[in-house]
Formats: structure tokens, sequence, C-alpha cells
């Protein structure tokens, strides 16, 4: 399939999350954003307890587009060399060969990734951002697409290490995981203990990057663009915006990377709905996945027991998105 229009790709995302659910159940927001990121070509963090099939969701997204698939168990004994590689010596050639690490695949699932120390986790950062690794100064390129998804245990913290800021910023969404429904479980249990499905190759690594490429060409609206940069300058300024009661809660706002991240993944979910063109929904809808784990909150904000959540809730509701963004581009189209 060649990339096309935008009713082409949400048919394929749609063909690819019909594959996937023959195996996950309920979780539909979660899978939503996994495909955003694809799409955008952007890294997810997910924060939820173990058992909750964040393994299995990207395993199987692997199957269907046919893409290589590898998971890291992050511990406190894990080094780069792990991770990215490494240069080892051969005493029969006298001669040293590079051995690629896990890194190099499609979809990497970093599982606990907070358990890492600091230098695993600045040898991810490259791997992130620049989509390739350095090792004994000779450059080695990611395949693409190239996806990381990173689990957090939100009740588990001995033993881990707080992510560095610059790290967490790359990330483009943030997502938290909870329990299915009891309805939802007793159809996981039915499932897990009866015949495996299986789940068929939708689409090729080449055919996504193609897709990818085309959802940049998608229309934001320049009151969208402007909403967003309004929204992530609020985190950081919000006397300046009208919301002082909010000020003593952050110690930090989002960077310049939360309003590009915040629109990319609006166009991308713009295309996951059929649509080549930006709506003020899809923009709000991904508000707080984007910013929540960019927010730095002061102690009074932890002692009066809120969360990021709440605190980016208070900013949407004081500088609602524009009503008619879009109104003359659909007329014309």
């Amino acid at each position: 399939m060649q990339a096309g229009s935008s009713e082409e790709v949400a048919s394929l995302m749609e063909r690819i999350l019909y594959e996937v659910k023959k195996l996950i159940v309920g979780q539909d927001v979660f899978l939503e954003r996994v495909m955003v990121a694809i799409l955008a070509q952007g890294h997810l963090l997910v924060e939820g307890v173990p058992g909750l099939a964040k393994t299995l969701t990207v395993k199987a997204l692997a199957n269907t587009i046919n893409g290589g698939f590898r998971r890291i168990q992050f511990t406190p004994d894990l080094v780069p060399a792990d991770l990215v590689g490494n240069r080892i010596y051969n005493q029969k050639t006298g001669e040293f060969t590079t051995t690629l690490g896990p890194v190099f695949t499609h979809l990497l699932l970093a599982d606990e990734i907070n358990r890492a120390p600091a230098k695993v986790q600045s040898a991810l950062l490259e791997v992130m951002q620049e989509r390739q690794v350095t090792i004994a100064g000779e450059t080695h390129r990611l395949p693409a697409p190239f996806l990381v998804m990173a689990t957090q245990n939100p009740i588990e913290t001995e033993g881990t290490y707080p992510l560095p800021e610059a790290q967490v910023d790359r990330f483009m969404m943030k997502v938290l995981v909870g329990y299915p429904t009891p309805e939802e479980e007793f159809v996981i249990v039915q499932r897990v203990t009866g015949e495996v499905p299986q789940l068929a190759a939708i689409t090729t690594p080449e055919e996504l990057a193609a897709l990818q490429a085309e959802c940049r060409k998608g229309f934001v609206e320049p009151a969208l663009m402007q909403h967003a940069v309004k929204l992530v300058a609020a985190t950081r300024d919000p006397e300046k915006y009208g919301l002082k009661e909010i000020a003593p809660y952050l110690n930090f706002g989002a960077s310049p990377r939360a309003s590009i991240h915040l629109v990319e993944g609006a166009r991308a979910l713009a295309f996951l709905r059929g649509r080549d063109y930006v709506l003020p929904e899809d923009l709000v809808d991904l508000v707080p996945d984007v910013l929540r784990h960019r927010l730095v909150l002061s102690y009074q904000a932890m002692a009066e027991g809120l969360d990021a959540d709440a605190l980016i809730f208070k900013i949407m509701k004081h500088l609602p998105a524009p009503a008619k963004a879009l109104e003359k581009h659909v007329a014309t189209t």
C-alpha cells in the first residue's frame, strides 16, 4: 500500500487495531495513544501497575506491522553497553568487532525504566532524540520507524531512580493505564486461558514510514498552534494568563518541545480519525497526556494532594480552545 489520503491512513490503522484487539481487551485510550505516537514519531511513557498488558500490547503491534520488537528489563546493575552495544576484541583475528545492542529494533519496550542508573538513562537519551548510537566514535543509525515505549510502576519506589528532566521531556506523552472493568477482566481470563489468537501482519515498517511522512502534511490552523503555545506558556507563567491561584503549585512548566509534541500529536490523532486537518478536540484530547510528565510541582501542591492533571484541567478550563478554528478551511475543502 502506498501512502495516500487521511481516509486510507485511518483505514489501515483501524485494521491494525482490529488485529491487536484480538489479543488485547479494553485499553482503548492507551491503544489510541500508542497509534498516535507511532504516526507522530514520538516516544511513549506508560505508568501502570504490573499485569495490564503493556508488554503484550507493544509486542502485538510489532507483529501487525511486521517489525522488530525488543524488550529490555531495566535493573540497577544495567550498563550502557547492555543497551546500545559494545566493541568486542576477537583474539583469533586480533581485531575489534562491533556488537549492536537491543535498541536496534522498531519497537523498543523499556520495562521499569526508572530502575536504571543515570549512565544508562543518558545512553538512552541519544537513542531517543537522535535515533542513532555512537560506539567507539562510530555512529550507527537505528531502523525506521523507531518507537520507545517505557513503563513505570507507580506503586513501587524502592530501588528506583528519578528520570532526568531532559529525558522525561523527550517522551511525547505519558499515559496512565488503569485496571480493566470486571466485564473486561472476564473476557481477558477467557482469552488467556483459551486458544491464543494468531495475529496477521497488516503492514510493513517501510509502509509505516511512508504513512508517517504523509501524516506530517496534515493541516493545522495557526489559531490552534497559538492555542497550544498559550497552554504550554501558561504552565511556565500562570500569572500572565490570569491563573495566579495555581502559580504556587508549579516550580517549573513545560518546555517548547511540549508545544511541538502537542501539535504533532493532534495531527496524528486527526489522521486516525480520518481527517487531514486538525480540529480543536484533537488538540484538547491530548493536552493532559502531553503535559502531565513535564510539570514540576512544588511541595505545596504535594502537601495539598494536587497532581499535574488537576492543574492542567484548571489551565484548560481557563483557556478554552478556539471554537471556530478551521471553519474557513473546512468550507473550502
